[in-house]
């Protein structure tokens, strides 16, 4: 019998990381839904952030969580013995990548990813300077913080890393900001937080051409965009470019915490020495989550779920019509609903919420709805889905 009051418990021993959580009691998790304790149900439009790419307990992650607890957990430190679900996730990424991406550092998450590529870029090339896109987010540490070109997110925090210099994302114009000075270039592969950017193909390769140049390193956080969100694999994929160090995170790990970095091993060796053990992590790439990314990669690859994003990103474009809609913006299953105030943003989510529909809002982007869901969706579920939001919309419009 549940006697504990969890919503009581959470305000009072757990950190708030706002002074308004949704304060959704979540009992159970399957496919694209979310259920609650008294038979609540919600269409999770989120993905629990992009993370759940396949779904909420998918059946091959689940096993594979299952076989290898069986056989062990946590051994040791990140690096030093050989663990099978590591390898055999590491090696295959490096078949799905370009032959230039071809070592792994596993991580817990993908700030920790961010942090890892910032220390290989500076002491790779000797220099510190980074250029980061205004709007981004790429983590919440203080050395990710510190890219984040947002003053709101950044001031209370400082001092944080020096010699960061920002650049309007998409704007080629801007480009001369990155100069023989420059360690590394770190975009998003399209900006999730400032509400769905997705750059002109003009503008990446424009922007890889000057890290050429100038003998930059091209970071591409596909934290958001990976495994097959935006109907690629890897959304660097759209633009025709390989960057030098490539970020990963959140659908990774098919529901289990896990992040990387990746890039090729002149750049990663330098952590091997001076000094030995130049970056290093105790639970980083934890053999459960492993094997859960490697069974999740395989039911993306194996079934197909790739086929049909643009097909159902279409079926959302064609569906969401509303006067109030200013704009949908986005790539695959990576999309926002541009509307006009946060007033509207954040009713519109709460009726939503309470008509069954899981959707949210940005970071850095107030006016608009997120739309990220499992690339399992079905076209009902759209339906039925895009039916709750227009009703939300018109109540508030």
């Amino acid at each position: 019998m549940k006697t504990l009051n969890y919503r009581q418990l959470f305000l009072l021993n757990t950190a708030q990381t706002s002074t308004s959580p949704r304060l959704i009691e979540v009992e159970k998790a399957e496919g694209i839904y979310l259920y609650g304790p008294n038979g609540e149900k919600y269409m999770d439009l989120v993905s629990g952030f992009a993370v759940s790419n396949i779904g909420h307990r998918h059946p091959r992650v689940v096993q594979a969580v299952k076989d290898q607890v069986d056989k062990y957990m946590h051994v040791t430190v990140y690096g030093e013995f050989i663990q099978a679900p590591q390898v055999l996730l590491a090696t295959e990424l490096i078949a799905l990548l370009p032959k230039s991406l071809n070592t792994v550092y596993f991580t817990n998450s993908g700030t920790e990813a961010t942090e890892g590529a910032m220390k290989i870029a500076k002491k790779y090339s000797g220099k510190s300077k980074f250029i980061a896109a205004r709007k981004a987010y790429h983590g919440s540490t203080q050395g990710a913080l510190s890219l984040i070109g947002d003053e709101k997110f950044r001031t209370p925090f400082e001092p944080l890393l020096p010699n960061v210099e920002f650049i309007q994302y998409n704007d080629k114009d801007e480009l001369d900001k990155i100069d023989e000075n420059t360690a590394a270039v770190i975009l998003e592969s399209i900006q999730g937080e400032a509400g769905i950017r997705v750059p002109d193909l003009a503008y990446m390769q424009a922007v890889r051409k000057k890290c050429d140049e100038t003998g930059a390193l091209l970071i591409l956080d596909e934290i958001q965009t990976g495994f097959g969100r935006t109907g690629k694999l890897f959304a660097f994929e759209h633009y025709l470019i390989v960057p030098d160090i490539l970020l990963l995170a959140k659908g990774l790990g098919g529901g289990m915490p896990l992040g990387a970095f990746v890039t090729r091993h002149e750049i990663m060796d330098v952590i091997k020495d001076n000094p030995i053990l130049g970056h290093i992590t105790t639970f980083g790439g934890h053999p459960v989550s492993c094997a859960a990314g490697l069974a999740s990669l395989q039911a993306i690859l194996d079934e197909h779920l790739m086929d049909k994003v643009e097909e159902k990103h279409r079926l959302f474009r064609q569906l969401l019509v509303h006067p109030s809609i200013k704009e949908i913006r986005g790539k695959g299953l990576m999309m926002c609903i541009q509307l006009d105030t946060f007033y509207q943003v954040e009713n519109i989510s709460k009726y939503c919420a309470e008509h069954g529909i899981m959707i949210d809002w940005f970071l850095h982007h107030e006016t608009a709805l997120r739309l990220a869901p499992p690339l399992i969706i079905s076209d009902k579920q759209i339906s039925e889905a895009c039916q709750v939001i227009l009703q939300g919309i018109e109540k508030y419009s």
